[in-house]
């Protein structure tokens, strides 16, 4: 069975523009990597978990923010590794520059026996759809024209 995870794609509207809320994944990997790279905050199920906790634990754990606003059913998405996400939309509003993101260790460099620790998420930005859609996952980018549908644009 395929791993499951579920996430928040948060939205607000400036100027009349809607505005998407994405993670850039930290961690050595993911350091010269922005096109493509972006994600919605998400997260695997635990044990008796609903989507919903899920996608709100996972908001809590990588923008260090705890998410009140009613959650937007959007569908499951697939991703190329086969992984299935499963999102929610949420109409809010923070401070992309001031999250506060959960961390992880790793062996770094590889077989150094070095153990560093680094952000689950090291950035997270605003986009409008367009600039989105450019640093998406690329399967991810069917959520946005979900969001465009439910919310009228």
């Amino acid at each position: 069975m395929p791993a499951r995870s579920a996430g928040v794609l948060a939205f607000r509207r400036r100027g009349g523009t809607l505005e998407v809320l994405l993670v850039h994944p930290g961690g050595p990997f993911w350091r010269n990597k922005d096109a493509g790279a972006w994600s919605i905050p998400k997260g695997e199920f635990g044990t008796g978990e609903s989507a919903e906790a899920v996608a709100r634990r996972e908001f809590a754990e990588e923008l260090g923010t705890v998410l009140i606003a009613p959650l937007i059913p959007l569908g499951e998405i697939k991703q190329r590794g086969g992984k299935v996400v499963e999102a929610f939309a949420a109409e809010t509003d923070l401070d992309a520059d001031a999250i506060v993101s959960n961390t992880f260790e790793l062996e770094w460099p590889p077989r150094s026996g070095r153990i560093q620790r680094f952000p689950e998420v090291d950035r997270a930005a605003w986009f409008d759809l367009t600039e989105a859609r450019a640093r998406i996952n690329s399967a991810q980018a069917a959520l946005l024209d979900r969001l465009v549908e439910m919310s009228g644009g």
